[in-house]
């Protein structure tokens, strides 16, 4: 058990150098990601209107995983579960709760943790033949929180170009 295990931690601009450095070792501590989440979710069903809706971003790695990622992809999974459960318990209300799990995407994170190698590799077990794109994801999320989304829930959406 880690130093700070069943603790929160709020880390703002935790995505690369000094800020993702605090996120990995608090992560390995114990605490972050999937209790977030659920606060997060908790938090916005209570204040939200009816007819709202809710996407948790995940990862195409809680079903095609890689060495050295465990809590990473142990706290992916539950927020897959939180959506899982949270859909029926905020249906009733009309309000969709899905979650969008990406594969390789380029961002400043793939790129900064794969070779070119590994990124040309990548892009080509993909069936589109490319990396996604951040924009690839967040039009599958504005689907999902559109009009075109309201009789999705429950779901974990693969926007992975094909690749699973």
């Amino acid at each position: 058990m880690g130093a700070l295990e069943g603790r929160a931690a709020v880390v703002t601009g935790g995505s690369r150098g000094i800020g993702r450095a605090i996120v990995e070792r608090l992560a390995r501590d114990g605490a972050v990601n999937a209790k977030s989440a659920f606060l997060t979710v908790r938090h916005a069903a209570r204040h939200m209107r009816d007819h709202g809706r809710i996407v948790n971003i995940s990862t195409l790695n809680t079903f095609r995983t890689a060495p050295g990622i465990a809590p990473y992809v142990i706290s992916k999974g539950a927020i897959e579960q939180l959506t899982a459960v949270a859909a029926p318990e905020l249906g009733a209300r009309g309000i969709t709760v899905n979650t969008v799990s990406p594969g390789a995407t380029d961002t400043d994170l793939l790129r900064g943790t794969n070779s070119e190698e590994a990124l040309r590799s990548a892009a080509g077990v993909t069936p589109l033949g490319r990396l996604g794109q951040p924009a690839d994801v967040a039009d599958v999320v504005a689907f999902l929180t559109g009009p075109d989304g309201r009789w999705l829930t429950g779901q974990n959406i693969r926007a992975t170009g094909g690749l699973t």
